[in-house]
């Protein structure tokens, strides 16, 4: 298969109409519709179904379409890395979601700064599932990302914190006196869906939540009971007082990891990696540190 054809097929099967595919490529319809039929015939398999009405995804055009962004992130990935290791100034690209693991950043990037051998950091800072597209593309070196947020197959990967969820409510609602609520009470509230982000083609999930694109959006969603939000614990510092805020213990807990290509030979993602994790290893030994301290309290 030719990376060409790969972009014509993503282009069809995320639009689902050939129409808007050809004019997302800049193209006619009619050569487009062959390119798509000649793979097929090469491949051996149906990858569309076709009626007057609606084009859908096969079974194994949905497999295609997961793999073919694969190829082609890596294809765009070679080329973007090739020019940046030409570069006359060595330096990292750090991709993060906004406002996510904030206090983790900034000492990490402190951290890594003090060292005689370490280069320059652009952080780039993202909206939510960015960070890995980015990493994926070439265009970033390196990750904060989230799962199970985020996809994290095909990366090298160090855990570096793991936080329980939360539910933020419009303050004043009926649970917000609650010690705990369930992911089940939060599904179930009809007048607080929960948000709708954008998948990677910029569509939405179907659903009843508004769509939402940043932070800044779904915090004044939930002031204005429109929604609420199941978020990372740590997230509870930028909230406001007009938020209520509830433990969700049954929420799947949010593990914060860094990540890099698994390829990679960069000795700078190595030391910055190697500085996470030792930043990860000092915060473990406080918190081990101030259990001692709270169990000798008890036993005196």
């Amino acid at each position: 298969m030719e990376t060409r054809e790969l972009r014509y097929f993503v282009a069809v099967a995320e639009e689902l109409h050939f129409g808007r595919a050809a004019q997302r490529l800049a193209m006619a319809q009619p050569p487009l519709s062959r390119a798509i039929q000649q793979l097929e015939r090469r491949l051996g398999v149906v990858l569309l179904h076709r009626t007057t009405r609606a084009i859908t995804l096969t079974e194994a055009g949905s497999v295609l379409l997961r793999e073919a962004r694969i190829a082609l992130d890596a294809v765009e990935a070679a080329e973007r890395r090739t020019r940046r290791a030409a570069a006359d100034r060595p330096g990292l690209v750090l991709a993060t979601k906004a406002g996510a693991s904030s206090d983790l950043l900034s000492k990490l990037l402190d951290a890594y700064a003090a060292d005689p051998c370490a280069v320059a950091v652009e952080v780039v800072l993202c909206g939510p599932g960015e960070p890995e597209t980015l990493l994926r593309n070439g265009s970033a070196d390196v990750a904060l990302l989230h799962r199970p947020y985020d996809t994290t197959a095909g990366f090298d990967t160090e855990d570096l914190h793991t936080e329980q969820q939360i539910v933020v409510l419009p303050a004043g609602h009926p649970l917000a006196d609650r010690p705990h609520v369930s992911m089940a009470e939060v599904n179930a509230l009809p007048d607080l869906p929960l948000p709708r982000w954008p998948r990677r083609d910029g569509s939405y999930p179907p659903g009843p939540g508004p769509q939402v694109r940043d932070h800044t959006q779904l915090t004044q969603l939930i002031t204005l009971g429109r929604a609420c939000a199941i978020m990372p614990e740590s997230l509870r510092a930028r909230l406001r007082d007009d938020h209520a805020i509830v433990p969700v213990p049954d929420a799947p807990p949010v593990t914060t990891v860094i990540a890099w290509p698994a390829d990679s030979r960069s000795k700078a993602i190595a030391d910055l990696v190697r500085t996470a994790i030792h930043l990860q290893s000092e915060r473990g030994s406080r918190r081990l540190d101030r259990s001692v301290d709270r169990d000798a309290a008890v036993r005196t």
